[in-house]
């Protein structure tokens, strides 16, 4: 079972150390990351928090899946694996 975990529906004022002393209640966090927007550098609303073992991960899930963070109700669940984008995908890129 994994440990890496994606955060949805993440209120736009969080950071990676706040998204990592949220989950640090549930575990021994690894690395958190809140994704940026790349040409604003506003936050894009998800992040990705890796937790010490898969234990701790299944925990923060259970703690945090659904929970109302600042008016949101975030949404927690196991990282999918990240797959290559293909040429047809990269066509339709700006």
């Amino acid at each position: 079972m994994g440990k890496k975990l994606y955060v949805g529906n993440l209120s736009f004022s969080v950071d990676d150390q706040s998204l990592s002393t949220l989950f640090s209640a549930f575990g021994r966090v690894e690395s958190s990351r809140v994704i940026m927007d790349r040409d604003s550098g506003r936050s894009k609303g998800f992040g990705f928090v890796e937790m010490g073992s898969s234990e701790e991960a299944q925990t923060a899930i259970g703690g945090l899946n659904g929970t109302d963070q600042s008016g949101r109700a975030m949404t927690v669940t196991l990282a999918k694996p990240m797959v290559p984008r293909t040429e047809d995908r990269k066509r339709f890129q700006y």
